[in-house]
Order: structure tokens, then C-alpha cells, then sequence
């Protein structure tokens, strides 16, 4: 199995059990730049040319605002893909670091992403956003929504937007990051990976758990598979049995 193949079976798997794709379905790629989107984009680019329910794609990106960005060689990539690759060009870096200067800039700067990336798509005419996390990225948010807001919630694979009338997938769920990792390492061509201009980037919470996780994932093997399966089987945060991640409710806000 070559490196895409098995990343596009972690891709199918997850759309079929989760419906994530229907008949006519126009899917907005959130593409960041990082291994994650590109991997995802890449994917769902091989799975259009067979999946039963046919479905045309777009690959999205918030620009915000930092100098001396080049989407060139994405830009590239995304035509090579035969997919139209779009940029949403916005003030976010100014209005957080220069202007506010906020000392924990992660929340408001996800948020205003998430904001013109929804306005964007939504313009564009497409009724689904697809994101690029995976296994461990949902193993992350729990932990840090278990330690940070005393609860016990993830995101779901499948969320409604009811005020924006837009659905968001998260094909890549199944996936684990040393898988997303292997295939950047072995795709050809390779992925036009960018390094994130971001300055808080490496000092993230989420980048603290992570490397919490992997210490613990030493002392006990297997933890992170053990924490996947217990969300997929509990009821928490409003979770249905019929779903296998809990769904959280205030991935409403904008």
C-alpha cells in the first residue's frame, strides 16, 4: 500500500462511518499550510475521483496578515490537484498582536479565523468545511478541556453550524499524526509543508499536552488508544451512542 493509499483508507473509513460526504456535497478545505491540511486535501482530491456520491471541492485559506508569506507553492499544489485554491485575506495578526496585544492570543486568533473561514466558504457557495484534525488532535482536546475547563467534551466529527448553515467534517480523524507524518515524509511530489509565521507557535497549550501525552504514553502504552476508545463509547458532553465522539455544542460560536 503506498503512503497515500493507507492515509485514504483512514479517509474513507471515517467518511462512511460518520456520513460525512453526500450526493452534490461542495466541500471548503480549511488549508493552513501545515502537514494536516495538505495531507487532508490531498486525500479527499483522490477519494473525489471514485466515491459514489460525487462531490466537487475548494481549498481555502485565511490569510492573516503576517509579512512575507508566499502561497505560491501551494497555490501550485492545489493546482496540480485540479482543486481552485482560494485566500481570504484579513487583518488577524494586527488586530492581536499589534493592536490588542493580547498575552494569550490563541483563543480570539482561532476564533476570527474560524469567522472568515465560514463567511468565506459560506460566499463561495459550499455547504461543508472540511478540517484537518486527526486521532491525536482529538485525544489533545479532551485533556486540555479535562484540565483547562474541568469537563469532559471533544469536538465532533460531524458539527452543524445552524447560523451559518454550514456542516464541518473532520476526514482525517481515524489517522494518527506519525501517519500524516510518515506520508509527508514519502509523498511525490512532496507537500509544499509551510512553517507557521505564527510567534506563538511551539508555546501552545496544546503543544504543552502533547508532549504531556507522549511522556505518559511511555509509563503506559497504549493510553492515547485508550482515551480514542473511551470517547468513542461514552456519553459525555451530550454525546449520543449512536455517534463515537461527544459533540460539543459551543463549536457554534463564531
Amino acid at each position: 500500500m503506498n503512503e497515500l493509499q493507507r492515509i485514504l483508507s483512514f479517509v474513507r473509513r471515517a467518511v462512511d462511518d460518520y456520513g460525512m460526504i453526500a450526493e452534490g456535497d461542495k466541500i471548503a478545505v480549511g488549508i493552513s499550510g501545515g502537514k494536516d491540511s495538505l495531507t487532508l486535501l490531498a486525500s479527499l482530491a483522490a477519494l473525489r475521483r471514485f466515491y459514489p456520491a460525487k462531490f466537487d471541492l475548494i481549498a481555502l485559506t485565511v490569510d492573516m496578515g503576517f509579512e512575507g508569506v508566499d502561497l505560491t507553492p501551494i497555490a501550485e499544489f492545489c493546482h496540480a490537484l485540479d482543486v481552485p485554491f482560494l485566500v481570504e485575506k484579513t487583518d488577524i495578526a494586527k488586530v492581536i498582536f499589534e493592536i490588542r496585544r493580547e498575552t494569550n492570543p490563541c483563543s480570539l486568533c482561532a476564533k476570527m479565523r474560524r469567522g472568515a473561514l465560514h463567511a468565506r466558504a459560506k460566499a463561495e457557495g459550499c455547504n461543508k468545511i472540511a478540517l484537518g484534525h486527526h486521532f491525536d488532535d482529538a485525544v489533545e482536546t479532551f485533556m486540555l478541556n479535562l484540565f483547562h475547563e474541568g469537563r469532559l467534551g471533544c469536538f465532533s466529527p460531524v458539527t452543524y453550524l445552524s447560523r451559518r448553515d454550514l456542516t464541518l467534517i473532520r476526514p482525517l480523524l481515524y489517522a494518527q499524526e506519525k501517519d500524516v507524518r510518515y506520508y509527508v515524509k514519502h509523498a511525490d511530489p512532496p507537500l509544499p509543508v509551510m512553517k507557521s509565521p505564527c510567534p506563538e507557535d511551539g508555546e501552545t497549550e496544546r503543544e504543552t499536552m502533547k508532549v504531556m501525552l507522549r511522556d505518559l504514553e511511555r509509563k503506559y502504552p497504549g493510553l492515547r488508544h485508550r482515551i480514542f476508545g473511551a470517547l468513542c463509547k461514552g456519553e459525555i458532553d451530550g454525546f449520543k451512542e449512536t455517534e463515537r465522539l461527544p459533540l460539543v455544542k459551543d463549536e457554534e460560536t463564531e
